[in-house]
């Protein structure tokens, strides 16, 4: 696991907008997601990797948390691109029960996943289900959005695909 973007953990301006929007969890039929406003610290970062994985050798430096869910699994930017911003790095999902999934292949489409009503769990485990499109969260996708409104199906099949060894690559790390 390669840190690729040294220890940047400026927040990027559309997950501090994210991170103030509310989202309905409506008894599991809507979005169970708590975005934070600022990236988890290395520290608390690696600890958590660590004991997630069971190998305490590791260092979380490829994470940036920036969220979770209700049972504590985690939403991440995962540096895994050489010499790439951070908004140009995939997001993944890092379950509490081990779970875990490619979400989308950079922050732009991280954004028109979650105004397709799709959080980094929903995304990451249940991508079948309804979308729910949000317009609020439309309008700061399309607002601070690079690539194209897709729906979150798309987006979601094109990143496991482009980094289909995440699960594998995690597997390896566990002791």
């Amino acid at each position: 696991m390669i840190d690729t973007t040294g220890d940047d953990r400026r927040f990027p301006p559309a997950l501090a907008e994210v991170a103030r929007v509310g989202f309905a969890y409506e008894e599991g039929e809507g979005v169970d997601f708590e975005p934070y406003d600022a990236f988890e610290s290395a520290g608390e970062t690696s600890d958590w990797l660590r004991h997630w994985t069971g190998n305490h050798e590791l260092d979380g430096g490829a994470y940036r948390i920036f969220g979770q869910d209700g049972t504590g699994g985690l939403a991440a930017v995962w540096c895994v691109r050489p010499g790439r911003a951070l908004v140009e790095q995939p997001v993944v999902f890092l379950g509490s029960e081990g779970e875990r999934g490619v979400v989308a292949g950079n922050l732009s489409d991280f954004l028109w996943v979650l105004a397709d009503g799709f959080g980094p769990m929903e995304a990451a485990l249940h991508v079948e289900r309804e979308t729910r499109p949000d317009p609020a969260l439309g309008t700061l996708a399309a607002r601070y959005a690079t690539t194209p409104r897709r729906t979150a199906q798309a987006i979601v099949a094109e990143a496991q695909a482009e980094f289909a060894s995440f699960s594998d690559d995690i597997d390896a790390l566990c002791r």
